[in-house]
């Protein structure tokens, strides 16, 4: 059984790159777990860009009420690329000191572990949780936010679907997810789309046309067709469907509505469980480590490991895609 160090620290927390619905939730259970467990917890706000700036607050428990149902980020959230600068990374645990800061809690993408991991080296504890609507954390099955954003699409999905139905038209929905397409392949199975197409899973375009002129000629005659974000010029793949499969052919871009709104049931729960964890890894002396979840066990890697694990595509998805549809 691990034992719990007892000892009680400045813990921070802050939201860096891209915002994913459920970093509330995640913020909320890090400050009222390291509350409980008696630890001193600041708020640090616009991500390392804050961190350096000394945008820091010390925090109770009020500070998160009425937040686990709001998507976004209550701490805000900005890119630092100035970051990987030896100067910058001084500067920040300059502030940290000034604060009386130990450990550091951060949430976001790789480029977010790529932080903690080099405050780590420079002896600064910190515990990573991936929150990121791309799921493309190697390191977890799910990271916070892909759920909500899935449901998202879907429901924009279905919506056009209506559409595309009554007009007998082939649609393609760009979503996000440039570097991982889970986004993609599991809309493209929650929806019953005719195509789906990522960066792991990319079609022959003489296979695509064939599919969608099989659409075309068949009773169906209306395809929906789901594309990750920039593989395609839209609008050069709208004209060459529609002059070689004979289809009224519409294009959607979802964009940034993708990652706004309350979060998800599975979210909130995800959130709060690694919120949780982060602290109980603090706990225990813990630093330069990641929380994942695998098979819904929490687990804790280091952040080289986990950062230097590859991706894996989701084959079984799209196997399954294929043959039903």
């Amino acid at each position: 059984m691990e034992k719990q160090i007892k000892k009680s620290l400045g813990i921070g927390i802050l939201t860096s790159g891209g915002d994913s619905p459920g970093m509330n939730a995640a913020i909320r259970a890090v400050i009222r777990s390291g509350l409980r467990d008696g630890h001193r917890m600041f708020a640090i706000y616009n991500g390392y860009r804050g961190l350096v700036a000394g945008q820091i607050e010390q925090v109770d428990r009020s500070f998160v009420s009425q937040t686990i149902n709001r998507g976004g980020t209550i701490l805000r959230s900005a890119r630092l690329p100035e970051f990987v600068k030896e100067s910058v990374q001084l500067n920040a645990i300059e502030q940290l000191k000034r604060f009386g800061i130990d450990a550091l809690v951060v949430i976001g993408g790789d480029g977010t572990y790529r932080g903690a991991k080099d405050l780590s080296q420079r002896g600064i504890n910190c515990i990573g949780l991936p929150g990121t609507i791309d799921n493309d954390i190697a390191s977890t099955d799910y990271t916070i936010g892909f759920d909500t954003t899935l449901n998202t699409i879907v429901q924009a999905v279905d919506k056009l679907r209506d559409t595309t139905f009554s007009h007998q038209r082939c649609s393609i929905i760009e979503v996000m997810g440039n570097r991982s397409g889970d986004l993609a392949v599991h809309a493209g199975l929650a929806c019953g789309a005719e195509l789906v197409i990522s960066s792991e899973h990319l079609l022959p375009m003489d296979e695509v046309i064939a599919r969608l002129k099989f659409q075309k000629d068949s009773s169906k005659n209306h395809a929906m067709m789901i594309v990750s974000e920039k593989l395609f010029d839209l609008n050069e793949l709208a004209t060459l469907i529609a002059a070689k499969t004979g289809f009224e052919v519409r294009t959607e871009v979802l964009g940034r509505i993708q990652r706004g709104g309350s979060p998800s049931a599975f979210d909130r729960i995800l959130a709060t469980r690694m919120g949780d964890y982060a602290i109980h890894c603090l706990n225990l002396g813990k630093s330069s480590r990641c929380i994942g979840v695998r098979g819904n066990t929490l687990i804790d890697l280091d952040i080289d490991e986990a950062l230097a694990l590859p991706r894996q595509p989701a084959d079984h998805i799209v196997g399954v895609i294929d043959r039903v549809k």
